[in-house]
């Protein structure tokens, strides 16, 4: 059974600085892609970030690039996002998710195992 739990969220002030962390168990996943997106009250589902938990590839959706950087920790099976220079438009609940043979990194229906998400508040 595959379990992603997120953590690290909270309340920052625009500007701050939060990590996330998606602690992943019930497989292995070195042929896993892990991704984290965000969803914000009454819009979809965004793409945040993905790695390839063998290589560590790394992709970020345009709206988090520089400032923003995932990474992962392969001998404790976790995933982090390091989240930088926060924004009030930053504010969501972000998702860990992972997929086998992913794709399209940015598309949600290509990950087939999800966190219940951490909730991220910017104030302004």
């Amino acid at each position: 059974q595959v379990q992603l739990v997120e953590s690290g969220g909270g309340l920052v002030q625009a500007g701050g600085s939060l990590r996330l962390s998606c602690a992943a168990s019930g497989r292995t996943f070195s042929s896993y892609v892990m991704g984290w997106f965000r969803q914000a009250p009454g819009k979809e589902r965004e793409f945040v970030s993905a790695i390839t938990w063998n290589f560590g590839i790394t992709y970020y959706g345009d709206s988090v690039k520089g400032r923003y950087t995932i990474s992962r920790d392969n001998a404790k099976n976790m995933v982090y996002l390091q989240m930088n220079s926060l924004k009030p438009e930053d504010t969501a609940v972000y998702y860990c998710a992972a997929g086998f043979s992913v794709g399209r990194w940015a598309h949600a229906d290509e990950y087939g195992y999800w966190g219940q998400g951490t909730q991220v508040t910017v104030s302004s």
